[in-house]
């Protein structure tokens, strides 16, 4: 909360203030911004950004094996074996059942580790211990370990030679899990599941959230081709679970999927009127019964000594589970020639329509977000565009078009779409004074603010 301060831009963030007569911001285009202060991480950050960046390279094609990631594995001893994990992909909502699962197994008295991606903030909020980032010292470790590991193969001209920067950093978050004696790893798929670098886990679940039409050129074109390939996590003997039922074309594949690995299938039922938290509870409630159902039970340490279930999930876990750029909420004191007005702000990086339209509705149930708003949007190349500024077609908003990294999509091309749907907007391409401007204005109006459509736009909000 930042009562009582002036907004200012985050000196972490991927902006940065030009010395000029006027405030402007320009984009930092040759070094992303982790937010670190350890020398030794920076330093192993900076290398590790020169290697290709999966996340960020142009998602024409795809990976065929796994060989990459296993070759740097063995290097290391397979680390991913000496933990037992829980695998999640789905289009949206995984870092965040990732996140409740992590605050339930604690409090069942475990060690628990989290991987996923992407940070919002921290380069940190990918390596969790118990629900706290890893120390910026203990990451540098674990990195120099598997670029040293990268090498090595790259002197051999074996498979780890073509490793990404996402294969470098998912190969020594489970050399960080070994290390730090975790006994259950909460493992998020990066993209897909069949080929993603994380899918050499011998996962005892695998949750698949939500299967909707992303990444096309990679996954597929279909529901039924993208939820192939993050079906793919499933392993044999294993339990899936996932709210989409034979019914529904993903729901379909999943289920062959199951069966043909041999795997146990748990589709909880999901209310229509379920809020993302609510569905979230739910799936990760299936998940937690049924580890209890094959034995898992809390710690002997732990207050009650049974077996696991979702009454682990109690009313603490959802705070405890809360990350940045996710249904996050502030309460903003901005200074008016009236005196200080409390602006309230969501920020959450819903990049896909029907998530988008997920978090309006249930931002509405709050009788202080009911009203029109101000939004502020950037869209990401491989993002739909013209669905999510269609959504807003729906609602009271006052939109500004803006852009959080030189990655983003132009502000001009985004109005572009906005004129073809009919949707009024402005532009404003410098993200930090669009947010000043629809602060002020929020404040001046009575109005609220949403910050959506990137996680990357959420990172560069000041907190």
């Amino acid at each position: 909360m930042l009562a009582g301060k002036k907004i200012v831009p985050n000196p972490t963030s991927r902006l940065e203030t030009a010395q000029s007569g006027e405030r402007s911001l320009r984009l930092i285009v040759d070094k992303p911004a982790h937010g670190v202060k350890n020398a030794a991480l920076d330093r192993v950050l900076g290398e590790l950004d020169r290697l290709t960046n999966w996340e960020n390279r142009p998602r024409g094609g795809m990976r065929v094996s796994l060989d990459c990631i296993r070759d740097l594995s063995e290097r290391l001893g397979f680390p991913e074996l000496y933990f037992r994990s829980i695998h999640v992909t789905g289009t949206k909502g995984k870092s965040s059942t990732c996140a409740l699962i992590e605050a339930s197994l604690k409090k069942a008295g475990f060690r628990v580790g989290r991987y996923s991606s992407p940070h919002v903030e921290h380069i940190g909020e990918r390596m969790t211990i118990d629900g706290a980032p890893v120390e910026e010292a203990l990451m540098a470790e674990v990195l120099e370990s598997a670029l040293d590991a990268f090498r090595t193969a790259r002197r051999a001209a074996t498979a780890g030679q073509d490793a990404t920067w996402f294969d470098i950093l998912t190969i020594a978050a489970f050399e960080l899990f070994r290390r730090q004696g975790v006994e259950w790893a909460i493992v998020e798929a990066g993209l897909g599941g069949r080929l993603d670098s994380t899918n050499i886990v011998d996962s005892d679940i695998a949750i698949i959230t939500n299967v909707e039409l992303e990444h096309t050129e990679v996954l597929g074109d279909t529901r039924g081709k993208i939820a192939f390939e993050k079906a793919g996590i499933i392993k044999a003997g294993s339990v899936a679970v996932t709210p989409l039922t034979e019914l529904d074309e993903a729901g379909a594949t999943i289920a062959v999927k199951a069966l043909e690995m041999g795997a146990s299938l748990v589709v909880p039922a999901i209310p229509r009127d379920a809020t993302i938290a609510e569905r979230n509870a739910l799936v990760v409630g299936a998940a937690l019964d049924a580890l209890g159902e094959r034995g898992v039970w809390e710690k002997e340490n732990a207050p009650y000594h049974r077996r696991v279930g979702s009454w682990l999930i109690d009313a603490l876990a959802p705070e405890d589970a809360r990350l940045p750029g996710r249904m996050e909420r502030l309460d903003v004191a901005v200074e008016t020639d009236a005196g200080v007005k409390t602006v309230p702000v969501v920020i959450d990086g819903a990049h896909v329509p029907f998530n988008l339209r997920a978090v309006l509705t249930d931002l509405r149930r709050d009788a202080r977000l009911a009203g029109p708003f101000f939004t502020l949007i950037s869209v990401a190349p491989d993002k739909d565009a013209r669905g999510l500024l269609s959504v807003f077609l729906e609602e009271d908003a006052d939109i500004t078009l803006t852009r959080a990294t030189v990655r983003s999509r132009d502000p001009l091309e985004l109005a572009r779409i906005a004129d073809e749907i009919g949707l009024a907007h402005r532009l404003e391409a410098d993200p930090l004074l669009a947010y000043k401007q629809a602060l002020d204005e929020a404040a001046a109006s009575g109005r609220w603010v949403l910050v959506t459509g990137s996680l990357y736009l959420a990172g560069i909000v000041p907190r």
